[in-house]
């Protein structure tokens, strides 16, 4: 009896092994939104990165749907999007000290809000909370020229001393200027 416990035992630990070890193997780019990541080197050789997953349309209905008006939204989608800084920034007009942050936002028609959040290494919902906001921002909204975008994308281009964030997607175009923090 006791060799058959012992047995199941030893069974089950092989079984819990295996599993973990195929888990920590998952191969992301597979996945229907698959990671992606820009990253961002300022005059000085410091650095911005951002790391998200990017989910794709589908025929869905993005603006007001995947995106709800109103309510804060993962931007992105599976983990929460990394925002990593090795320098101080200024993020709009808020001083954002170096450091890691994941990111949220709020749509709405015509205007977005950024949420920089100081909870980090979680999944990307449900939200935090507004206790662990470190900053919220108005973002500039437009359309894209391009016409509409299948796999939402986030960029960082250069823009005078910093760089322009901007979350592109279907149709919408929302931007946030950043620089470092002189």
């Amino acid at each position: 009896m006791k060799n058959r416990i012992a047995s199941v035992a030893v069974l089950l630990i092989g079984l819990t092994t295996f599993a973990a070890l195929g888990f920590a193997q998952e191969d992301k780019s597979k996945r229907p939104s698959p990671p992606a990541s820009t990253h961002f080197t300022f005059p000085d050789g410091k650095t911005l990165s951002i790391d998200y997953s990017s989910p794709r349309m589908k025929g869905r209905k993005v603006e007001g749907g995947l995106e709800p008006y109103g309510q804060v939204w993962r931007v992105g989608a599976n983990e929460a999007t990394t925002f990593v800084t090795d320098t101080d920034l200024i993020v709009g007009d808020k001083e954002v000290p170096a450091g890691s942050y994941t990111l949220d936002a709020i749509p709405d028609p015509g205007k977005w809000t950024l949420i920089i959040s100081k909870k980090t290494g979680i999944w990307g919902i449900p939200y935090p909370g507004e206790q662990y906001d470190f900053a919220r921002m108005p973002m500039t909204v437009q359309k894209l020229k391009s016409g509409p975008l299948e796999n939402f994308t986030i960029l960082l281009e250069k823009a005078g001393d910093g760089c322009s964030m901007n979350f592109d997607w279907d149709v919408t175009r929302a931007t946030i200027l950043i620089r470092e923090k002189k």
